[in-house]
């Protein structure tokens, strides 16, 4: 039975949001618990949105993170379809778009992130997507498949993992396929050159053009129809579509109006929280994408926008809102699949941190399976392994160990990585 002296407030409703409510009652909380979600649909995972349900290969319900059913039975609280206007920090009060007043003892925000837009005209066009919501996967999918029939064009602005991802996807419906990014390689804010490399090369093998240095400028169209893409060097593109994969910004408004702490964009932007996920308001936790959380291993405020991070943090600020001690310092990893390759990818790396990459195994276009490691200073700060499974322990324990490695042993396929491993440095 509900214990209605006391009410836990999740405001947003995807898999952070979904796993912290899991967590409550798994834990044994037995008051309110209030789930508020601006999508129609019940909390779902996203991942599959540019991989396995865009490529037609997961059925819809795969995506939802519990049955419908599930919440009633666990006395979950769900508001569909709704929006959070603001927060009353000092009454401890949500109100929602429709002028409903909820009152909160604890209140968690897991209000996600949402697509950058494009700032260039023809935007309004037919034609012109972004790929975050479930919604925009059913339209994407249905696009790709009309472009396949009809040897369309798509041109993708942006060579992240969305971006990639939804070209990989096109590329197997049979349609024709340009990126437009302004790095020198894809995910070179990510990977750096020496492995973005091998992205281009594996999608240039697959069919795909890549327009590198440039920008898109202009879509320009007919009648209220995408026919082209404009880049700041001249170049024009055909394309029927365009999907924006220019990256995401962390949904931080409702954070700002009630006077919470940020961080500054420049340092990877969201709300400032503790190790517990607790924001400048005591009351106030803040988890997943738009959670900025100062992790001991790298000495740095990380904000992580990958579905592992919505997995874990939930959780670990349920526990926190049930006065649990928490210590947030799980190692940043996301996965991806493009072609036949397969990857995951555990650490933090950006280019300027590292000062050698070392692989392990095989690179070349004939066999990618390898792993490589980012180091500094002879420490391992991050690994990818690429069709190279049931290695991600060890590879995370070799960045938590924080000591110098052999790189000729780590570059060896017959040494074992669980006997580099060596004890914490403190």
């Amino acid at each position: 039975m509900v214990d209605a002296d006391q009410t836990f407030v999740i405001v947003g409703g995807g898999l952070t949001g979904a796993k912290a409510a899991e967590t409550l009652r798994a834990e044994g909380y037995s008051g309110r618990v209030i789930l508020i979600g601006d999508e129609r649909d019940h909390p779902y995972e996203r991942p599959s949105l540019s991989k396995d349900y865009l490529l037609g290969k997961a059925e819809r319900d795969s995506l939802f993170v519990h049955p419908p059913g599930w919440y009633a039975q666990h006395d979950v609280e769900l508001h569909l379809g709704q929006t959070v206007e603001s927060i009353d920090r000092a009454a401890r009060t949500v109100r929602l778009g429709d002028g409903t007043s909820i009152a909160y003892d604890k209140l968690l925000l897991a209000t996600g992130a949402e697509p950058r837009r494009l700032d260039v005209p023809g935007t309004h066009l037919v034609g012109v997507h972004h790929l975050r919501r479930l919604a925009h996967s059913e339209r994407l999918r249905q696009v790709l498949t009309n472009l396949g029939r009809e040897n369309g064009h798509l041109v993708i602005a942006g060579a992240g993992w969305i971006g990639l991802e939804v070209a990989a996807a096109a590329r197997s419906y049979g349609a024709e396929v340009t990126v437009v990014h302004r790095g020198p390689t894809p995910l070179h804010g990510v990977l750096g050159p020496e492995l973005g490399q091998l992205f281009t090369d594996l999608h240039r093998e697959h069919g795909v053009r890549f327009h590198f240095g440039a920008t898109l400028t202009e879509i320009v169209g007919q009648d209220g129809m995408v026919l082209a893409a404009r880049t700041d060097d001249g170049e024009e593109h055909p394309a029927h579509d365009v999907l924006a994969a220019i990256g995401a910004a962390p949904r931080t408004a409702l954070a700002q109006a009630a006077g919470l702490e940020l961080v500054d964009p420049a340092e990877g932007g969201g709300v400032a929280v503790d190790a517990a996920l607790r924001t400048s308001d005591p009351d106030v936790y803040a988890a997943g994408d738009i959670a900025s959380v100062h992790h001991p291993l790298f000495d740095r405020r990380i904000r992580v926008e990958h579905w592992a991070n919505a997995l874990n943090g939930g959780p670990a600020a349920a526990r926190a809102m049930l006065g649990r001690e928490v210590a947030y310092d799980r190692l940043p990893y996301f996965y991806s699949d493009q072609y036949d390759v397969g990857l995951e990818y555990s650490g933090w790396a950006p280019p300027g941190s590292y000062d050698q990459v070392v692989i392990r195994g095989s690179a070349t276009a004939a066999k990618r399976e390898f792993i490589a490691f980012w180091l500094a200073g002879g420490r391992v700060l991050a690994g990818m392994n690429v069709n190279v499974w049931d290695v991600t322990a060890p590879v995370q324990d070799l960045i938590r160990s924080a000591a110098p490695v052999d790189t000729e042993a780590l570059a060896d396929p017959s040494v074992p990585l669980e006997s580099l491993v060596t004890a914490p440095v403190e």
